[in-house]
C-alpha cells in the first residue's frame, strides 16, 4: 500500500480498513496498541474539511518510543507500560498537522536496545514474509505493519540501523537520514549522538514526502538542522563506491549476489561504480558497542521509580532504585546499561570509551575522505537474510553481527537508506544500502527513486 492508493478515498474509510488489518494481522504482534476513539475522531474531522494538508487522512503508526496522545506510550518495556504521554512527539506533530492520522503505536526491542524485536516486553513480533523468522529491530513492528499493508508508511528510530535492517528483513525502504533531520523530542532517548528519526515505507515517493514534513529546526531539540529538505532531480550520472570489506565470505552469498547485481544495474543506468575500501569498516562496530552503551547508561539513569514508569515495592531508597530496575528493564537493557557504565567508569573511560570516540574520527574521516571522490557508497544492510526466532538469543555477540554493515553510517551521522533488491533461495528479502553525504539525503533519494523505476 501506498499513500497514492489512499488518494480520494475518505478518511473514515481509509482508518476503518487500516485498523481492520491491523487486527486481523494480530498473530504478528506489529502492533501494540490501537488508537481507535481518536483516530475516528481525527479521520471525521479531515472528511468534515475541518482538517487539511498533504496527508490528510492518511493512516500511519508510530513507534512505541514516540510519545503520542490517544494511548501508552511503552517503549515496549514493563517499566512505562501504564506510562499516558502528557505530549506529542514533534514528528508526529508535524504530520497531523498536515492531516495524517496516527492509528496506533509498533512494538520494538525494550527502549530500542535489539536487533530482532524479541526483547520486546509484550511479546516478539514476528517477521512478515515468514513468521519463523524475526521481524529486525528495534523498529520491527513499524517494518511489519508496512510490509503487511495495514499502513502506507511507519515512524522508526535509527541508532544504528533499528530502521534499516528490519526493512530489509521484510523487503520494505527504510531511511536513516542525516543525524539532526528531524527533532528528536518527544521521544524515547536511547544514544543522543546517533539516535535518528525516520520513516519505513513501500515507495521512494511516500518516504520523501513524509520525510520533508518532518524536517527542519525544533527549538525543543538543539541537535536539529535547519531545513535543508529539497527535493533532488537526478539530472547526471554518479560516481559510486562499493565497499569492498563489506562484500566477505562472512556475507552470505545470495546477499553478496544481490549487491553486484544492484551495482551492475546502476552501471545500466550510465552511473559509475567502483570497488572501494574503507579499512575501518572492521572496527566500527566495536566502537559502536562501547559509545553506545556509555549513553544509554547515562540515558536510562531517568528510569528510576521515583518520577515516573514501574515503581517496585521497598523499604528504603536504595532498595526502590533496585527493585524498580530490575523488574522492569529487560535482560539485555541491563547488559547495555552494564557495560556503559564499565566503559566509563574511572580506570576504564581512557581505555575504552575516549578510544572509541578516537576511533570514531577516524572512521568520519575515512568517510569523508571517500566522499571527496564518490558521490554514493553501496553495501549489504545485512550480511544475511532473516534468521529464525531464537536463533541468535543466547549469543549477544552473534546478535549484535546483524548490525556491523549499519553502524558506520550513524557513527558518521550520514544519510542511509535500505531498499528492497531481491531475495534469497527461501523467498526471504534481501536489502541494499545506499550511503550519502551529509545533507544529501534527497540525492540518495533521487537515486533509489531511479532504480525502482518510479522516474
Amino acid at each position: 500500500m501506498t499513500i497514492a492508493d489512499l488518494v480520494g478515498v475518505s478518511a473514515v474509510d481509509a482508518v476503518t480498513e487500516s485498523i481492520k488489518k491491523a487486527r486481523a494481522h494480530e498473530s504478528f504482534n506489529a502492533a501494540l496498541s490501537i488508537f481507535e476513539d481518536r483516530a475516528m475522531a481525527r479521520a471525521r474531522l479531515v472528511d468534515s474539511g475541518e482538517v487539511t494538508g498533504r496527508l490528510a487522512g492518511i493512516p500511519f503508526i508510530a513507534k512505541d518510543n514516540f510519545l503520542a496522545i490517544g494511548g501508552p506510550t511503552t517503549a515496549a518495556s514493563k517499566f512505562l507500560a501504564s506510562f499516558e504521554a502528557p505530549l506529542q512527539a514533534t514528528a508526529i506533530e508535524r504530520l497531523e498537522a498536515e492531516g495524517a492520522i496516527c492509528i496506533g503505536k509498533a512494538n520494538l526491542d525494550a527502549f530500542a536496545h535489539g536487533g530482532s524485536t524479541e526483547n520486546s516486553a509484550f511479546g516478539v513480533t514476528t517477521n512478515a514474509i515468514d513468521k519463523t523468522k524475526v521481524a529486525g529491530g528495534s523498529s520491527g513492528g513499524s517494518a511489519v505493519v508496512v510490509a503487511l499493508g495495514i499502513v502506507p508508511f511507519a515512524l522508526g528510530t535509527d541508532t544504528g540501523g533499528s530502521i534499516r535492517q528490519p526493512a530489509s528483513f521484510n523487503g520494505i525502504i527504510g531511511f536513516k537520514p542525516t543525524y539532526g533531520t528531524v527533532s528528536r523530542y518527544g521521544v524515547v532517548a536511547m544514544a543522543s549522538s546517533t539516535d535518528t528519526i525516520g520513516v519505513l515505507a513501500s515507495s521512494i515517493d511516500d518516504t520523501e514526502l513524509v520525510m520533508s514534513l518532518m524536517a527542519g529546526k525544533d527549538d525543543k531539540d538543539m541537535t536539529t538542522l535547519p531545513d535543508f529538505w529539497q527535493a533532488h532531480k537526478l539530472d547526471r550520472q554518479l560516481k559510486v563506491g562499493l565497499i569492498t570489506e563489506s562484500m566477505t565470505d562472512d556475507v552470505d552469498a545470495p546477499v553478496r549476489g544481490a549487491v553486484e547485481a544492484y551495482a551492475e544495474a546502476l552501471k545500466e543506468k550510465g552511473h559509475t561504480v567502483d570497488g572501494v575500501s574503507m579499512k575501518m569498516l572492521k572496527y566500527a562496530l566495536a566502537m559502536y558497542y562501547v559509545v553506545v552503551p556509555a549513553e544509554i547508561s547515562s540515558n536510562l539513569g531517568r528510569y528510576d521509580g521515583i518520577r515516573y514508569g514501574r515503581r517496585a515495592a521497598a523499604e528504603s531508597l536504595a532498595e526502590l532504585y533496585g527493585k524498580s530496575r530490575d523488574e522492569g528493564f529487560e535482560a539485555e537493557n541491563k547488559r547495555r546499561i552494564m557495560v556503559g557504565s564499565y566503559v566509563l567508569s574511572s580506570g576504564y573511560f581512557d581505555a575504552y570509551y575516549l578510544q572509541a570516540q578516537k576511533a570514531r574520527t577516524l572512521l568520519i574521516n575515512e568517510f569523508n575522505d571517500l566522499f571527496s571522490r564518490y558521490d554514493v557508497l553501496i553495501m549489504p544492510t545485512a550480511p544475511t537474510t532473516a534468521f529464525a526466532i531464537g536463533e541468535n538469543v543466547h549469543d549477544p555477540v552473534k546478535m549484535y553481527l546483524a548490525d556491523i554493515m549499519t553502524v558506520p553510517a550513524s557513527l558518521a551521522g550520514l544519510p542511509a537508506i535500505s531498499v528492497p533488491a531481491g531475495i534469497d533461495d527461501s523467498g526471504m528479502p534481501i536489502g541494499i544500502q545506499l550511503i550519502g553525504r551529509r545533507r544529501d539525503d534527497t540525492l540518495l533519494l533521487a537515486l533509489a527513486r531511479q532504480m525502482e523505476g518510479s522516474e
